[in-house]
């Protein structure tokens, strides 16, 4: 949830200025503006979201997390997106919370308010797939927000970790629990109460990255080009994956496969699936109604 080591500005502007340019190279429309993110569509049904506070490393904050659930929100509404990207820079995805908005916080406080629950929106209310793209830090928080989207590539270099030990809390938006999941509660317990980081490389290898790239921008190129595999296929049939896949976190085996067989019984009911089948069946390349 926080990072104590490298929430403070840095002069990185060469490394930052590079894949800013990158990322706005590829904005084809006018977009909503945000005063902590950069929002552009690379290709036709694509959403890249990039966090926007490069003097603080990227840290969260609940008025970060208001533009970033807006603009989730909105672009989960839009019939023309089909998948969404979630990157940083090269020095940080996100290096932590912003200990600023919470070290004079009170118990009564944060439970009144329910403190740091609305971090969490995209895995309960976002039906279109997320894939968060992590270059640099991304530490409490940054990481926590990288394990919740959908998909996550790295690369090499990346800095995981859940260092809050350190600062005498503990991880709040997930982090225990996303992690044991991942890499199992024996290595999740070693690094949430050491606070040790991880690279890139050890995420893939743990299974809690799909995928590690040699370079920053391979890394926001590579989840680039699998939003845009997502994107071409039955939006209807998408979000039916997804929400299959995120069960089987919920439910044991039988449950889970119980629920599958339901949404797949689901599918015979939509256009797609008979375009879909009718498309293969004649050797044609399927043209999806969304319906």
């Amino acid at each position: 949830m926080v990072s104590p080591t490298f929430v403070r500005p840095l002069a990185y502007k060469s490394a930052l200025l590079s894949l800013t340019r990158y990322v706005r190279a590829y904005s084809s429309q006018s977009m909503p503006t945000y005063e902590h993110l950069l929002v552009s569509t690379p290709k036709p049904g694509q959403l890249l979201v990039t966090l926007n506070r490069p003097k603080a490393l990227n840290a969260l904050s609940s008025a970060v997390f208001v533009d970033l659930n807006d603009a989730l929100r909105k672009f989960d509404a839009d019939k023309d997106i089909g998948a969404m990207v979630i990157t940083g820079n090269e020095k940080a995805f996100a290096a932590g919370a912003d200990i600023k908005e919470m070290k004079d916080l009170t118990f009564s406080k944060a439970y009144a308010e329910d403190f740091i629950a609305p971090w969490s929106l995209q895995t309960s209310q976002i039906k279109k797939p997320i894939i968060s793209a992590v270059n640099g830090h991304a530490l409490g928080g940054g990481c926590e927000l990288a394990m919740m989207a959908d998909i996550m590539y790295c690369s090499a270099t990346a800095n995981f970790g859940q260092p809050e030990i350190k600062l005498g809390i503990i991880p709040g938006a997930g982090g225990s629990q996303r992690l044991a999941r991942a890499i199992g509660k024996s290595k999740a317990m070693e690094l949430i109460l050491t606070g040790k980081t991880f690279s890139g490389k050890e995420a893939a290898d743990w299974g809690l990255a799909a995928r590690v790239f040699e370079s920053a921008q391979e890394c926001v190129e590579g989840a680039i080009a699998t939003a845009a595999i997502i994107a071409g296929y039955s939006k209807v049939a998408v979000k039916a994956a997804k929400e299959v896949v995120n069960k089987s976190q919920e439910l044991g085996v039988r449950e889970g496969v119980e629920y599958e067989r339901r949404v797949f019984h689901g599918l015979f009911g939509s256009k797609d699936q008979k375009i879909g089948m009718s498309a293969f069946a004649s050797k044609q390349k399927p043209q999806w109604t969304h319906e």
